[in-house]
Order: structure tokens, then sequence, then C-alpha cells
């Protein structure tokens, strides 16, 4: 093997101003790859690496090394396998090339052993994934602790309607599910999004929880969406139910959804009942501020929605049991976030009324 990553190059690179060091170390990495010299390639992602990890094994040789203020590059190797770690704030993504592939895996693994910066598990917190598309990576999910509280904890927070239909909805088991789609719409700050937490954590022995944080693209990206059906298991075991969080969906689901918003709303019912949902134990959890009247037919149609709940405000006895007093609270009652912000003693700022105008103006 040469020494020399550059000499294993089957192609002249051509640099510009718009390359990087970190660009040269990635090209340099591929040139054994590429050739066949070492035709077998690991990797891994790491969401939240160890402060003081070198993800690199015993006995590796540094190459070249490149940093920048939000991303560093190191290439390295050893006798038949060269490693490329690529880091960004406190994730990394660990490359093994080598000439065997048990040698791959068993470099990456003495790389990354120890590595991950793993806090202590909490009764409170549930895992949680977080999809999105990488502009580098492409459709990827990494993985968070969540603090939720138990459902007892948390029922209070709802009006009596809303907490007995989620009552039944906690307790639902995979021989339960019928209709694939939750529903769950109603003013902001009534609390869907505490709901949804507390859901993951009761499920959590059957059920594992990812959010799609950009579903606008997800419906837009067929190949997205289909990595994102097709799924990526959390280690658990075999054969779990997942639930796919969609939050302030209301373009998506409100009535013109059909012009608007093209074939995602056809998508994402697709996901639900459809062909691509078929085999594969998918429910699909969305929040939306808009009423039920304004919400497509189709989405809502019976059969199709496992529940389909209104989060509204609590009343006016309830919110007042809840903050322990009647200041504050309006005749009408008050959503949960107003009620946090009541027994915090905040609310929001306004700037004085201009003088000769009727208007105030609020930050």
């Amino acid at each position: 093997m040469s020494a020399n990553p550059q000499d294993a190059l089957p192609i002249r690179l051509t640099m510009d101003d718009n390359d990087s060091p970190s660009d040269v170390v990635d090209a340099l990495f591929l040139g054994r790859f590429a050739t066949g010299e070492q035709p077998h390639a690991r990797s891994t992602s790491l969401d939240r690496v160890r402060s003081g990890a070198t993800l690199l094994p015993p006995g590796a040789t540094v190459l070249r090394s490149a940093r920048a203020e939000d991303r560093s590059a190191v290439l390295a190797q050893g006798e038949g396998w060269t490693i490329l770690v690529s880091r960004w704030n406190r994730g990394a993504d660990v490359t093994v090339t080598a000439v065997d592939d048990d040698l791959a895996r068993s470099v990456l693994a003495q790389a990354t052993d120890g590595a991950l910066d793993e806090p202590e598990p909490r009764p409170e917190d549930v895992a949680m994934g977080f999809w999105y598309m990488s502009p580098r990576r492409g459709p990827h999910r990494t993985t968070r602790q969540i603090a939720a509280g138990t459902w007892d904890e948390v029922r209070p927070n709802y009006t009596a309607p809303v907490a007995h239909a989620l009552d039944r909805l906690m307790k639902v088991t995979p021989d339960d599910v019928s209709g694939r789609l939750l529903l769950l719409h109603g003013p902001p700050g009534t609390g869907k999004t505490s709901a949804l937490r507390t859901l993951a954590r009761e499920w959590r022995d059957w059920c594992q929880v990812d959010c799609v944080l950009d579903p606008e693209r997800l419906f837009g990206d067929i190949g997205y969406l289909m990595d994102i059906a097709i799924g990526e298991e959390d280690g658990t075991g075999q054969g779990r139910w997942r639930l796919l969080l969609l939050e302030d969906c209301d373009e998506l689901i409100r009535g013109e959804a059909r012009h608007t918003a093209g074939q995602a709303l056809s998508r994402l019912l697709n996901l639900t009942d459809g062909l691509l949902g078929q085999g594969r134990n998918v429910l699909v959890g969305v929040t939306t501020n808009e009423d039920l009247e304004r919400l497509h037919p189709a989405v809502v149609r019976p059969g199709r929605c496992l529940a389909r709940l209104e989060v509204g405000p609590l009343t006016r006895a309830e919110a007042v049991g809840w903050l322990g007093r009647e200041e504050g609270v309006g005749r009408e009652g008050a959503t949960l976030a107003e009620l946090y912000a009541l027994r915090r003693g905040t609310g929001p700022t306004t700037l004085p009324e201009p003088r000769g105008t009727e208007a105030g103006l609020y930050l």
C-alpha cells in the first residue's frame, strides 16, 4: 500500500475557489476505494460525541487534517485500512475502507468504542427520533432524549372532554389500532405537542416515535418519503410500530390542499391507508391550528383516523383550579400556554399606545 493517499487517485483533481481543504481530504480518502486497493467500506454516524474522543483507532497515522469554524476532517491510515473522520458541532461521520470487510468492521468498532456521549437515562425521558433532509447526507435521522410527564401528571392540563378522549388514546395497544392517522387540531397553546410527548412515553414499549422537522419537503420529495416509510429501527427490537409526527401542517390538510399542496396530500393519505402504507406498521400524527370544518374531507373521513381530537382551552373553572387563583383568568377560560404565563407572572409585551391612534403595537 502506498503511504501517500494521493498516489491512489485514479483521476486528476481540478480545484477552484469553491473548494475547501476538507473537500481535498474527502477526495483523497476515496482514492483507495475507487481503485479497488481497499474495496470494502464501513461507516457510521454519531449524533453526540464525547468530549476528548479522537474517533481514531489505536496505531492510526494522521495523513491530512482540515479544520474550519463549523467542520473538521481527519484522514488517517493503518496497515490495510484508511479512515475518514468528519466532525461538525457535536456530531461526526466515521468511514473506514479496508482490504477486507472484517478489518473494516473491526477498525470502525475500535474508532467509535466509548465515543458516544450518553447521558444518564431518567425515568421521565423518552427516546424520540428526528428526521430532516441534510444538504450533505440526504434523509437523516437523529435521536434525542425528550422529557415527558406521565399521563396522570399532565391530565389536568386538558379540559374534561379532551382528557377523557386522551384517556382512551394513552391505553391503545397494537391490537387496538384501526385507523392510521392521529389528528390533533385546535388553537395554538392548548397543549397538542405536550400530549404527543406524553403519548410517546405511554407507548414506548411498542411504538417508536419520530418527528419530521420538514414535513413540507417530505411530501414533495418521493425519495425522502420512501426512506421514512421504510423506516429506521431504533435498536430496541424488531416489529415495533412507528409514529411519525408532523406538526403545524395547516396547508397540507386544509380543504383547498389539493390545489395548494399538489401531490402532498395524496402522498400523506397513501402513507396512512394506501399502497405505500401496506405492510408497514406506521401511524401518522398531525397537529394543526385549523378548525375541523376547514380540513379536507378525505383527511377526516370515517375509518382513516385512529383519533381525531379538538384540543381547546380549559374552561374558567378548570383554569382557576389549575392556576389556584382567579386573578388573570378570563370569563372564557384560558389556554395552557396562557396559564403557564400567568404562573410565571409574564404576559405579552406591548408598547404604549401612540397618541392620536386607536391601534396598539404588539411585539
